[in-house]
C-alpha cells in the first residue's frame, strides 16, 4: 500500500465516515449456493453517502504490467491526501467477458476492504471449504408454497428448453433471473425443483449474462 506524505485529514474523515457506513444489503440471490449476497452496487450504496459527506472518494482503475492485470484502488480526500493499493486480477480465461467479471469481483472486494463495508461472499461456500450439502440459507425458500415454487420452476424449465439461439436464450434467462431475484425465497425454492443438469445449465446462462454485462460496463468506464 502507498500513501501521500500525510494522511491525518484523510484518517479523520474516514473515521467519521465509517461511523455512518452501513453493512451492504444482501439483495441478490444465489440459488445454486442457496444464499444471498451483496453485489457491487449494494456495496457502493452502503458507503457512497458517508464517503461524499466527509470529503472522501474512491477511484478504481485496471492497469497492466507485462502480462499481468491489476486493479488500482485509491481512497482520496478533499485535502489532496490519499491511500492506494493494487490487487492482482486473474480471470479464468483470456476473454473480455472473463476479464470484466474478474474486475467486477475485484472492485467489490477492494472497495469494501478500503472503506470497511461488511458484505457476504457469493463464492464463500467454495472458498471456505464447506462440505457439499451444507445449507447456509437457513429457512430461505422453505416456506414457499409448493404450487408457487412449481410454477416458477416450470417457467425456468420452459426457457431452458426453448428452441431459440443461445444468445437469445441467455437474455431470457437473465431477464427471468432478475425477476426471480425480487423474491429470493421463491427463486431458491424453484431452483430446488430443477434437475441437477437444469440447475447447472441455468447457472451457466446466468454467469454468461453477468460476464457480458460486466464486460460492457468495463468498456464504458
Amino acid at each position: 500500500m502507498n500513501t501521500s506524505e500525510s494522511i491525518n485529514e484523510l484518517a479523520a474523515a474516514l473515521s467519521k465516515a465509517q461511523g455512518e457506513i452501513t453493512g451492504a444489503l444482501k439483495d441478490s440471490a444465489n440459488p445454486f449456493f442457496k444464499s444471498k449476497y451483496a453485489d457491487l452496487a449494494s456495496c457502493w450504496d452502503a458507503c457512497r453517502g458517508a464517503l461524499a459527506k466527509n470529503g472522501l472518494a474512491v477511484t478504481q482503475f485496471p492497469t497492466t504490467e507485462a502480462t499481468e492485470t491489476y486493479l488500482v484502488t485509491t481512497l482520496l480526500h478533499s485535502s489532496g491526501q490519499w491511500m492506494r493499493s493494487s490487487l492482482h486480477v486473474q480471470p479464468k480465461d483470456n476473454t473480455p467477458q472473463a476479464m470484466g467479471s474478474a474486475l467486477t469481483y475485484a472492485r467489490r472486494y477492494a472497495l469494501t476492504a478500503v472503506v470497511g463495508v461488511a458484505q457476504v461472499d457469493d463464492d464463500g461456500n467454495a472458498a471456505s471449504g464447506r462440505k457439499e450439502g451444507h445449507d447456509p440459507r437457513g429457512d430461505l425458500g422453505k416456506s414457499v408454497p409448493d404450487d408457487v415454487s412449481f410454477k416458477a420452476s416450470v417457467s425456468m424449465r420452459d426457457i431452458l428448453e426453448a428452441d431459440v439461439e443461445e444468445d437469445v436464450k441467455c437474455l431470457h434467462v437473465a431477464d427471468k433471473h432478475d425477476a426471480l431475484n425480487r423474491d429470493p425465497d421463491v427463486y431458491v425454492a424453484a431452483a430446488d425443483k430443477l434437475k441437477p443438469a437444469e440447475r447447472k445449465a441455468w447457472k451457466e446462462y446466468v454467469s454468461m449474462a453477468k460476464k457480458h454485462d460486466a464486460a460492457e460496463r468495463a468498456m464504458r468506464q
